[in-house]
């Protein structure tokens, strides 16, 4: 049991820095699947700024978030990224429902792929939770 609360946390920030680095990397390149939906939602909110740039930059945003996952001390910084980056990542389900939902509470491809994030929000917050500042704060609070 101490063997699995050793490694918990390391393979949560190895995982998520995974996840984002790697689709980040993909949107960078230019060559992600998400790329028509990110393309949709951009058409509907941020279209004053060139696609190509946007996606850029987006991916960079997104290669940085796993980056900082990794970085001990870091996860304040990693969780302040995160909720933005979700909000834009949630958008198409309510946004871009023809590109989300086959029918009722029945996702597409890319559906699945948004929805998935909710792991990845809860992982990020047990990884804040148990070390680095927040957990320090909390444990200052109960003692006072």
């Amino acid at each position: 049991m101490k063997f699995l609360s050793r490694i918990c946390i390391p393979l949560v920030r190895i995982s998520i820095f995974i996840v984002y680095f790697y689709f980040g990397l993909l949107k960078v390149l230019g060559v992600s699947p998400a790329e028509v939906v990110v393309r949709e939602l951009w058409s509907h909110t941020l279209s004053f700024i060139s696609f190509k740039d946007f996606l850029i930059v987006f991916g960079l945003f997104e290669m940085m978030i796993g980056i900082i996952f990794l970085i001990p001390g870091k996860e304040r910084l990693a969780l302040y990224l995160l909720i933005p980056h979700m909000i834009t990542t949630f958008g198409p389900l309510v946004l871009l429902p023809q590109y989300s939902w086959k029918g009722f509470m029945i996702p597409t491809l890319a559906g699945h792929y948004i929805i998935k994030n909710v792991v990845i929000v809860a992982l990020a917050i047990a990884v804040a939770a148990n070390i680095g500042d927040f957990r320090m704060r909390t444990e200052i609070k109960k003692v006072e």
